[in-house]
Order: structure tokens, then sequence, then C-alpha cells
């Protein structure tokens, strides 16, 4: 029996419109631009079907990471029964690069990724589950209102003309309201689904983790039962340490590569602080980083590392901290 004929659809995303590239089997390719809307995903399936993609068929379709403005049409293509790939801008970045890419227009761009799509073989995605996705929004929401909050503040410290200050404390009173408003919501949005409340707790048992930061982290990282194993979980949230040394005479200092989620480390950051005062593991790690003479910031991103680490222990065991545990913790 012959294997399937694939092909591979690279995908520009834009806020109003898509364009794509398309690799056949036949290495021929195909570009077009749809509209970033149910009827341009239903053109876009005509297209597809035109070009020969059928039940006999495997489609690869990849498109970067943009926020919300792919996630309609990934979720389209997932529920066709494609494979989609949604990846880190900066791994096409890369790719263009190490492939001399000298034009930066749409159709260049979604010929790039349709290219990366086939040579590399990105990691198949899968939509997240309702309750996540809304967890999701519900932390980001919150977030974004605690920002404005103290935009607002600082505004009203500055101000000095009295009917505006009237009216800044006017708009931080109602953002204030709202925030109460979706606050409770979040508590009420885990409490009604008994898997994100478990996942919760258990984050939440490990001292410097509080249950703020603990729903942050499973907004985030959406699962983090789903790593192969802790330094993976580090990785995705850029805290694995990135070295920089070449011959003899290169001998840069280690940091923090941050390539990853940004938002994992803005959520760990004042945490690790805390666990440096509180959590025994954490407390005994910062001691003997402190003994070797390490910077004040290089123990905070250890301790950083490390509070992901024992996140994704607590998590993938099923059971809460335990300071005395130590039998597949990983060290610093």
């Amino acid at each position: 029996m012959s294997e399937k004929p694939t092909f591979f659809l690279g995908i520009d995303v834009a806020k109003a419109s898509v364009q794509v590239a398309l690799i056949c089997p036949t290495a021929t390719r195909r570009c077009h631009k749809f509209t970033n809307e149910a009827t341009g995903f239903a053109k876009l399936d005509v297209w597809l079907q035109e070009a020969g993609i059928d039940t006999n068929a495997t489609l690869c379709a990849c498109m970067e990471a943009s926020g919300s403005y792919g996630e309609a049409l990934a979720r389209h293509l997932h529920a066709q029964g494609h494979c989609v790939s949604v990846v880190n801008p900066q791994r096409i970045k890369a790719y263009g690069q190490s492939q001399l890419a000298r034009n930066k227009t749409d159709p260049a761009d979604a010929a790039l990724i349709a290219d990366f799509c086939q040579t590399q073989k990105p990691q198949r995605w899968a939509p997240p589950a309702p309750e996540m996705e809304e967890l999701q929004a519900l932390v980001r929401h919150l977030e974004n209102m605690q920002e404005t909050i103290r935009q607002y503040q600082n505004r009203l410290e500055a101000e000095p003309c009295v009917s505006v200050r009237t009216s800044i404390e006017a708009l931080l009173n109602f953002h204030k309201e709202q925030l109460l408003q979706v606050k409770e919501h979040l508590q009420t949005h885990i409490a009604a689904h008994a898997d994100l409340k478990h996942q919760r707790d258990l984050l939440a048992s490990i001292p410097g983790i509080g249950e703020a930061t603990a729903a942050r982290l499973l907004a985030e990282v959406q699962g983090l039962r789903r790593f192969d194993g802790a330094r993976q979980a580090a990785a995705y949230a850029g805290l694995t340490p990135r070295r920089h040394e070449s011959g003899t005479s290169v001998r840069g200092k280690a940091r923090l590569c941050k390539i990853g989620n940004s938002q994992v480390r803005k959520a760990l950051y004042f945490p690790a602080m805390v666990a440096i005062r509180f959590n025994p593991t954490i407390k005994a790690l910062s001691l003997r980083l402190q003994e070797r003479g390490k910077s004040a910031m290089v123990i905070i991103g250890a301790t950083m590392r490390k509070l992901m680490h024992l996140a994704y222990g607590v998590l993938k065991s099923d059971q809460k901290y335990d300071a005395n545990y130590k039998v597949g913790v990983s060290t610093a």
C-alpha cells in the first residue's frame, strides 16, 4: 500500500489576512491570500481541495505563534483533521537566516514557513482544553488590569490639576471594582474544574508559590505534565543557563537564555525571592551559590529554575511539596 502524498502549508498570519504557500508532493508551489475570518477559512478549504488535498492526502500546516491572530485558523485546520504546528517566531527567523533569505514580504514569509515545515518537521499542535483557554484569558486579563491600575496610580501622583485628578480617581475606582470581579471569576472558574483546582493546590503547596502564581503557571504552561522532564519545562520558560565559551580565550558569563515563555519568567521572579527566605530547598540552594560567590541575579535565576523544577515535580508525581523528599529532585 502506497503512502499518502504529503502537502506542506506555510501560513503568514496578519490581523486581517493570511498569506499561504503550499508545497505539493510534485515539488510545485502555490500561493494565495485569504481573509482572516470564517469566510476566508472556507475559501482556503476549497483552495486546498482544488490543489489535491483530500482524504487520501496529508496536509502539514505551520504558522508562527502570533498571539490571538492565528488561533482561529489553527483551530479550524485542526478541526479539519490536518496536522498543525504553531512555532516560536524566533525559530522561523533563525531558519530564514540560515537559508540566507533576503526578501521580507508576506508571500516570501509564507514560503519560508512552508520550507521550515517540510524540512524541520515541527511538533504537532493541539488546541488547549476550553477550561485552560478560559483560565489563560482570565489570568492575562487580570494582569493587564493590574498594570492599568499601576499606570493610573502613577499618573495620579504626578497630576497637579484637581479636575484631572478627580477623573483619574474615578477611573481608578472603576478598575479596582472590575479587578475584584475578575479575581472572583478566576477563583470560581478554578473551583468549578476539579483537575484545575487540584493542580493549583499542588503548586501552592510549594513555599514561595501562592495561589495567584499557581494560576499563572497553569495558564501559561498549559499543563506541566506534558513535558518529558523538569529540564524541558525550565527550557520552555527560558530558565536554562546559556554559556558563551569559545576556544581558550572566550569565557563569557553564563546567563539565562530567555528563549521561551517570558510570562512564566515574570510570574516566578518575585516568588523566587520569597522562596529564598521560606522554602528549605530553595534556601539551601541560595546559600550554596552565595558560598561560591555568585551574584544576586544569578541566585535569583537559579531559584526561578529550581521553582520550575519543583512545580514540575509536584504535578508529575501528583504529590504535594515535601522538603524532605530527595529522590528525583534535580539540583541546580
